[in-house]
């Protein structure tokens, strides 16, 4: 399955309508973004907003690619991803009624642990104390020509 994106390039009144929203999807305690403050990830030369848009312009789901130098190379974040809810309930009976795929992908990003599995840490103070465990992160590498 081919799955198309854009990477946002202006802000129009339908882009602040579908951040609207997939915000409160995304996040109980933080409010949809302004058009101002979404002028300001698109104009941003650290920021891309990811769009995958719907027939109609609308769009099913969005993530922020941010992009930042440090001393041994460029990084790359994945922030705020979000898919509408509607989407995901269509993707998920498409995938239930498909046949399954008998092969894996041949090439894809190598994946790479940004710390070891929860298992593997002792845990700290911090953590230890903490109602809930932190989050697992991935770090994907593009090794590209």
């Amino acid at each position: 399955m081919t799955v198309f994106v854009e990477i946002a390039d202006e802000v129009t009144d339908q882009l602040v309508a579908d951040f609207e929203r997939l915000v409160p999807q995304l996040s109980s305690s933080s409010p949809p973004p302004t058009r101002e403050q979404l002028d300001e990830i698109v104009a941003s030369p650290a920021t891309f907003l990811l769009l995958r848009p719907r027939r109609g312009r609308t769009v099913l789901g969005s993530l922020t690619l941010v992009l930042f130098r440090i001393p041994t190379g460029l990084r790359a974040w994945i922030e705020d991803v979000v898919v509408d809810g509607d989407a995901r309930v269509v993707a998920s009976a498409r995938r239930s009624t498909a046949s399954p795929s008998t092969s894996p992908p041949s090439e894809g990003p190598q994946r790479r642990p940004h710390q070891p599995p929860p298992a593997a840490r002792p845990p700290t103070a911090s953590t230890a104390a903490s109602a809930s465990p932190s989050p697992a992160t991935n770090v994907y590498r593009y090794q590209g020509s």
